[in-house]
């Protein structure tokens, strides 16, 4: 599993140098070695995926435009995948950590993922994407902190909590993917988690007066969450890398794959408060607990949970909408998030995107515009770039509906690099979806009850929706998002919901270029991993 060894990797950082690709911006240097181990997050011992001995996993914290060079030792019994949610790649989907983008790591092998935060900021998470890893752990958070001369619109935080909350299961991932595989849904979840323990299993500490950010991720499978502090106002500042404006919230839902920032003042009588955690849109609610421990307490936790929203949709849909981009505030760079109008562009298309729930020789599947993705023999990516026929078929992938019955396929839709497109999320269900696109953020405009038309964009907010790369689309409605296509490459579109995406709802987006310049896309790594029809070529020399 050595065979990078130390001067192997010094050499590709110096060639990344020379050519210029990332600057003189810093490096960070991770070694993850990806194991087994025996967990009890809801006190029943499991067998659960550590990084480094840790469940989650080590917290990643860097700042824009930093390059992360993770090398990852693989000791699971199967082959992985690392996928960086909220991490756009930019040029360089070779990095993204999905199926239709690399090979997996074949068990006692390694790989170096080399990524670059360009022109990023804020509070995104990695996870396991292959063979329903993401079941028994290996997730983590993301932290990218703006660079010191770039103001941030508040006064720096007294400490920074990472909050990693969703549901977990007691099965195996192994036996979750089997129920899968057989044709059939997983069940309800046996309880929710707090930063990989369950009631109570963890403590905030915080000074009495002083105000603390709280970063929340769901990385749940199934299940959208509420999170509350009892006693505390949770004052949004940030989403998934966009400043927002700062609105306070008694809770705040926080749907699969989603992350959020919220500031929190320790103004309350000191003693010890419970943190919050419950399902959302089910008929049995489940909830979970950590403490809020005020350093001069010496009263404990006590008393009922505190409350919050179970299946009201109208409270959710509101809070969504009030959510906007602070637009004089700086993002990345030192000019304000309001400088690009991306309210007075025109789209160059409406892409329509309808999920349903489906049957497919007897099991159950999910769709995507009546399409359920079904993964190829080889990575898109490498089929596209080697030109592999039979792999994929572009406009594979229908940008509307078709209200057919629903069939399986590599879905792939084609789509030009500077494109500026509107995509519209129908949700026909009587459940909450989650959707996500890699590579990109993009800008909420709309949602609302019901079948869009033209005529809704009538109440599109043009001017401060907040820019984000994770959006939730209500029971029996619609969300609406504009997305401008300037990151080449092979990007996967999915629900997070992830027994949704393991059944196929999911696809791929190709942004093509015809320019085979190193500005508009890199090219291959030479350590990318061969696999399928592609096993047995070459990548590029030196």
């Amino acid at each position: 599993m050595k065979d990078c060894n130390f001067l192997c990797l010094l050499i590709f950082v110096v060639l990344f140098h020379l050519h210029g690709v990332n600057g003189d911006n810093p490096y960070r240097f991770f070694t993850w070695k990806v194991t087994y181990g025996d967990i009890y997050p809801l006190g029943v011992k499991q067998e659960g995926i550590l990084i480094n001995g840790q469940f989650p996993g080590p917290q990643i914290d860097a700042v824009t435009n930093d390059n992360l060079i993770i090398n990852v030792f693989n000791y699971l019994r199967e082959p992985l995948l690392i996928s960086w949610n909220g991490i756009q790649n930019r040029r360089n989907s070779w990095q993204d950590g999905v199926y239709g983008t690399n090979c997996p790591i074949l068990p006692r092998r390694n790989f170096t993922y080399v990524l670059q935060v360009k022109d990023q900021i804020g509070t995104h998470f990695y996870f396991p994407s292959f063979l329903f890893h993401k079941a028994a752990g290996g997730f983590g958070s993301i932290r990218i902190y703006s660079r010191p001369r770039i103001p941030v619109p508040f006064p720096p935080p007294a400490g920074d909590f990472t909050v990693l909350a969703g549901d977990w299961f007691k099965t195996n991932h192994y036996r979750l993917r089997q129920v899968l595989e057989s044709g059939r849904n997983l069940p309800f979840p046996d309880g929710l988690l707090i930063n990989g323990r369950g009631w109570n299993g963890y403590t905030f500490t915080v000074d009495p007066g002083k105000t603390y950010r709280f970063r929340i991720t769901n990385v749940g499978l199934t299940t959208s969450i509420n999170f509350r502090i009892a006693g505390h106002s949770l004052k949004l500042v940030e989403v998934e890398g966009s400043h927002t404006l700062q609105t306070s919230f008694s809770s705040i839902d926080v749907h699969l794959g989603q992350s959020y920032s919220v500031l929190v003042t320790a103004d309350q009588p000191p003693k010890d408060y419970y943190v919050a955690v419950s399902t959302r849109f089910t008929s049995r609610v489940l909830t979970t607990t950590a403490v809020l421990h005020y350093s001069n307490s010496f009263q404990g936790v006590s008393g009922p949970v505190p409350g919050g929203p179970t299946t009201q949709i109208a409270w959710s849909l509101n809070q969504a909408r009030s959510i906007r981009r602070n637009l004089t505030a700086s993002g990345p760079r030192p000019n304000p998030q309001g400088s690009y109008h991306y309210g007075m562009i025109k789209p160059s298309r409406t892409i329509v995107l309808a999920n349903s729930n489906a049957w497919i020789n007897g099991k159950q599947r999910y769709a995507v515009n009546s399409v359920s993705y079904v993964a190829p023999d080889t990575p898109l990516k490498l089929a596209d770039y080697f030109k592999i026929p039979g792999v994929f078929n572009l406009g594979s992938m229908p940008i509307s509906p078709t209200w057919g019955a629903a069939y399986l396929q590599t879905s792939v839709m084609n789509a030009n690099h500077r494109e500026f497109v509107e995509i519209v999320f129908q949700n026909w269900e009587d459940e909450v979806q989650s959707w996500h696109i890699d590579g990109y953020s993009f800008f909420v405009a709309g949602m609302d009850g019901g079948q869009w038309t033209p005529a809704s964009r009538a109440g599109y907010n043009l001017r401060d929706g907040v820019s984000r790369c994770t959006i939730q689309v209500y029971p029996r409605s619609w969300t609406a998002v504009f997305m401008a296509l300037d990151n080449v490459g092979m990007w996967n579109i999915r629900s997070e919901n992830w027994a949704r995406q393991y059944l196929g709802q999911q696809f791929y987006m190709r942004v093509y270029t015809s320019s085979n310049s190193w500005r508009d896309e890199y090219p291959i790594p030479r350590n990318a991993l061969l696999c399928g029809r592609a096993r047995g070529r070459h990548t590029r020399p030196f």
